[in-house]
């Protein structure tokens, strides 16, 4: 992946290269077509969608260890309790 920086008075954007599958440039090429958007707009999408999910998922799982090593979690017989539970009240109203 080549990366290099442009910086203009108004925008500084960083050039990537990537290379992808033949079927994945004729995808986004269809679809910049379609949307009359740039490769370069739709491809930048896609990346900031996938990092803030990426990013969202670790930050859970992080957390998710932060509370086991803490001692904040449910055993398997305690959750079972808890859910069956809360199905009978839900299935009482």
């Amino acid at each position: 992946m080549n990366h290099k920086t442009s910086n203009s008075s108004t925008l500084s954007r960083s050039v990537i290269s990537i290379h992808t599958k033949p079927e994945v440039a004729r995808r986004l090429e269809k679809l910049g077509a379609i949307t009359r958007r740039s490769k370069s707009f739709l491809a930048n999408e896609a990346i900031e969608r996938y990092l803030s999910e990426e990013e969202s998922f670790v930050a859970s799982v992080e957390e998710g260890i932060a509370d086991s090593e803490a001692g904040r979690f449910y055993t398997t017989d305690e959750l079972k309790e808890r859910l069956y539970s809360f199905i009978d009240t839900t299935n009482k109203k």
